[in-house]
């Protein structure tokens, strides 16, 4: 993989008037505190809290190394600011980073509680340690899954329990995506799909890819990978089988993979569709997806409504609203492909 997937835990967040500078708040001025993990390049864990205490600084805190995961943090303090929470003003946010060991996450979750946050921000597979660890805790979440078939919901409409949050689930768009790539690829004839079947929301990308397939009059192969060694394996596969595009499957490990699928692909000559515009920006031919970005504001703006004092059993799940389609014209121009100026209008972005 190009680029390892990391996590980070933020220590504390604290809210506190707006005359106060970020990290300097005496003792027994009242604050608020988040702290935040990441796994796979994304936000995972962040609690606010308003209690009365210091803010001490961590010599453990490092800051982002990664544009994407930048972005999403930009995403989600925009969020944050819409709701009146500003870093820097009234807002201090300090991280920890627990480099990419899930097994670390009900520590870090039960450390969280223990400093008796407000409020819990999380990001698969941060979701189910920080619900394992409180019950009374507010809990907003961001997650690519479905929120209810993975326990944090009740329902989307009603959530009940502590969490509420976003979800971006898009496998549903697997249709919409294969179209596209058609689109792209008018005289293609046979594309590969790889998925991570750990992933539960592939088993219907792939079932929706296939009957789309029919449609189209495409023959579908798939390959499927849920570690870096399968995902070599796969593209040795497609070496030999040489279909005419590949289809990427949805989910967190693919996506976090995008470097090393881009850099395999490329290696290939093979024209390849991903779900996040983050891959396309890393080199990927095109993407469809919903916007991650805006997942990251509403879950910022959620977290804000509850620092508010809204309970999140009465937040609706949100569902995607936005979504993006992008074409990587550079890498379209080195594989040798003519992209039509009404695929080109039709793109919500276009990198050259």
């Amino acid at each position: 993989m190009a680029t390892a997937a990391r996590q980070f835990v933020a220590g504390h967040v604290q809210v506190r008037s707006q005359r106060l500078a970020l990290r300097t708040a005496p003792v027994g001025l009242a604050a608020s505190q988040v702290a935040r993990l990441t796994n796979d390049l994304d936000l995972h864990l962040a609690a606010l809290d308003a209690q009365r205490h210091s803010l001490a600084r961590d010599p453990s805190v490092r800051r982002l190394g990664s544009d994407v995961f930048a972005g999403r943090l930009r995403a989600f303090h925009q969020g944050l600011s819409e709701t009146g929470y500003v870093e820097g003003r009234n807002v201090a946010i300090e991280y920890r980073w627990a480099d990419n060991r899930n097994d670390r996450l009900p520590s870090l979750a039960a450390d969280l509680v223990s400093r008796r946050v407000t409020v819990i921000f999380a990001n698969s597979p941060s979701v189910a340690a920080a619900k394992a660890a409180t019950s009374s805790i507010p809990i907003t979440f961001m997650t690519g899954d479905d929120p209810v078939r993975l326990g944090f919901v009740a329902s989307l409409n009603r959530p009940g329990g502590n969490a509420t949050g976003v979800t971006i689930l898009s496998g549903a768009l697997a249709a919409k995506r294969l179209g596209l790539l058609h689109q792209l690829l008018p005289h293609a004839k046979t594309v590969a799909t790889l998925v991570n079947l750990d992933f539960q929301p592939s088993e219907r990308f792939q079932a929706d890819v296939e009957s789309a397939a029919r449609v189209l009059g495409l023959s579908i192969q798939r390959l499927e990978a849920i570690n870096e060694r399968e995902i070599e394996e796969a593209f040795h596969r497609l070496a030999q089988a040489r279909p005419d595009a590949l289809l990427v499957g949805p989910g967190p490990f693919l996506d976090s993979r995008r470097d090393l699928l881009v850099a395999l692909a490329a290696k290939l000559a093979m024209p390849a569709a991903y779900e996040t515009r983050a891959t396309a920006v890393a080199g990927g031919l095109t993407s469809y997806g919903a916007s991650v970005a805006d997942g990251y504001r509403q879950a910022g703006i959620y977290t804000g409504r509850v620092l508010k004092g809204e309970k999140p059993a009465e937040l609706p799940v949100l569902q995607p609203t936005k979504f993006e389609f992008v074409i990587n014209l550079k890498t379209a121009r080195m594989l040798g492909l003519d992209i039509s100026p009404t695929l080109l209008v039709l793109a919500d972005e276009v990198i050259e």
